[in-house]
């Protein structure tokens, strides 16, 4: 099978840790093709969307990458295309996500281009408010503050287009850069943000819940730095082997009808003290230090379900074996 992994450039990609090498890893093993693109490859001729790919080796042992030739494709005609470009969503994102559809019924999508534009991974948990903390959105710096207040004088303020913790930061009503804060994340009151009440518990860790096709593959736990309250793993926290709760079991029960609804296949849900903070969609990460946890490489049941899927479109490929 043909995979087209939309992303940014490899450069970036960190191979023991990032998960897009991960999927592209598995994939390999089992006898795929792998095709990289950015956003910017992608185009639309005649009615119909392509992109300008470069075929992609990847291996563990350094150099970890090696190009093939380069060709253009007709997404439709391949076996599964990869959406896995790290956030800003910006004008950018938006675009690529809308030329993208221009493929969604005709191969295999992860995440649906329309699930993705619908899926802010900031507000999409407002759809389940019963397991989310205390939550204020707003562009409104009054507000804010008084919210944190309301909510014991420490909060959590979040820029809505983000991700890796970019830009999160702790609110105490005591602290005299709290304004400044505010009028930076917010733009003076000119762009929407996400508040949330401290959850100390966050010192035991922020533990993101990985999700295929609605099923729990596994847990880890991301614990903050000692000079750090944010757990995220690009800015240092310490991943750790945990469990799933047959609490957090139900609030994935709950939400899973919904991701499904939403063509949200892969997903990592952040959940701190038993409290959904997040729903990650655009480029979940996590992957590779649950495999490392578990004893297996769980990115292979990644790429088994695209297999399974992509026979649906094309009934003529033949049973592959499962992982």
């Amino acid at each position: 099978m043909r995979f087209v992994y939309v992303m940014d450039p490899m450069d970036r990609v960190l191979p023991d840790k990032d998960t897009t090498f991960a999927f592209q890893r598995a994939a390999q093993g089992r006898g795929h093709v792998a095709l990289h693109c950015e956003p910017r490859d992608l185009y639309v001729k005649d009615g119909d969307v392509h992109a300008r790919v470069r075929h992609l080796t990847v291996q563990d042992a350094a150099p970890h990458i090696s190009w093939g030739q380069a060709e253009d494709v007709r997404l439709a005609d391949v076996e599964g295309v990869f959406i896995r470009k790290d956030p800003p969503f910006d004008a950018m994102y938006l675009y690529a996500t809308q030329l993208l559809e221009k493929a969604r019924g005709r191969t295999v999508i992860m995440n649906d281009p329309r699930g993705l534009r619908d899926a802010n991974e900031k507000l999409y948990a407002l759809h389940f408010p019963q397991h989310m903390p205390r939550t204020l959105v707003t562009s409104h710096e009054e507000r804010i503050y008084a919210f944190v207040r309301e909510v014991g004088g420490r909060g959590v303020i979040k820029p809505l287009d983000l991700a890796g913790g970019s830009g999160v930061m702790m609110l105490s009503s005591d602290d005299k850069n709290a304004r400044a804060i505010v009028q930076l994340v917010t733009g003076e009151g000119t762009r929407l943000a996400m508040v949330q009440e401290f959850l100390p518990a966050v010192d035991k860790g922020d533990k993101r819940i990985l999700l295929l096709d609605g099923q729990i593959l596994g847990a880890i736990n991301r614990v903050p730095r000692s000079d750090e309250f944010r757990s995220n793993i690009h800015v240092g926290g310490r991943v750790d082997p945990i469990d799933v709760t047959d609490a957090e079991r139900k609030l994935v029960a709950d939400l899973a009808p919904r991701l499904a609804k939403d063509g949200l296949v892969f997903v990592g849900l952040d959940v701190i003290g038993g409290k959904l903070t997040e729903v990650n969609v655009t480029s979940p990460t996590g992957i590779q230090q649950l495999s490392q946890h578990v004893g297996k490489d769980v990115a292979v049941d990644v790429i088994a379900w695209a297999e399974r899927a992509a026979m649906a479109y094309r009934p003529q490929l033949k049973s592959i074996p499962s992982p």
